[in-house]
This record gives C-alpha cells, structure tokens and sequence, in this order.
C-alpha cells in the first residue's frame, strides 16, 4: 500500500524546527487545500488581540477543518505561515505539538507587513492529501 513519506536528506542540513524537507505524495492521492485559516477567527467571528491567542484559535480551526473531512495530522502535507509580528515560538510548538508528534509535513514562514484586515496576525494554510482505499 502507497502511504504519503516524509524525509531530510543526508545530504542536506537538518531542519531548523519541526517540519520536513520532502513530502511525497503518490499518485491517485485526494488533495486537499485550505484557505488560510486568518488570525485565529473564533466561531462568533471575533478576532483575539494576542498572536498567541490567535495562533490557539488558527490551531483550532485547523482540527475542525481535518474532522470535517475525516482527515489527520497525517494527511497534511504542507503548512504555509504567515504572520506580522513575530511568533512566540516555544507557545506555537505546544499547539504544532497537540496537532502533529514527529511526523511533521513541509512548512513555509514568512514574515510580512500586513495580512487582509489590520488585526489579523497570523493566518496558515494547509495542504492535505488523502490516499485512496
């Protein structure tokens, strides 16, 4: 059976955190891909002040979209960050750690200046593949 594998090279430096340099997806897979999950929006549409409350809110989010679509930790193949300010590490790492244990998917961050509307600090995209039966 086909299964979506993870690897860093030997040849290349190790990660500097919790992500994997390759992602392979094999063929006939389902893809999956998200919106970014903006600033943490809870379900009444409130937009906390702290990043890190935003980061617990964007995490959540993330967990309700995988259920909806009876996905994982391990369908996700690839995580694009976004923030304006900087992220409190060792906070985001317990929220990536509640979500994924060592088998990390690729991962992007970038800092920028702003987001879609002025109060949004962070905002994540995911990449999901789902293998068939």
């Amino acid at each position: 059976m086909q299964k979506i594998t993870r690897k860093n090279p030997s040849n290349m430096p190790p990660p500097v955190g919790n992500y994997t340099h390759i992602t392979r997806i094999p063929k006939n897979a389902e893809l999956f891909v998200t919106s970014g999950q903006i600033g943490g929006v809870d379900q009444e549409g409130n937009i906390p002040p702290t990043i890190n409350d935003q980061v617990s809110n964007t995490f959540s989010n993330i967990k309700a979209f995988l259920k909806s679509e009876g996905l994982d930790a391990t369908n996700i193949i690839k995580v694009n960050i976004w923030a304006t300010e900087r992220i409190d590490w060792d906070f985001f790492y317990t929220q990536w750690g509640q979500l994924f244990t060592t088998d990390y998917p690729s991962m992007t961050i970038g800092y920028i200046t702003e987001l879609g509307l002025p109060e949004i600090k962070i905002e994540i995209e995911l990449w999901a593949a789902k293998l068939e039966a």
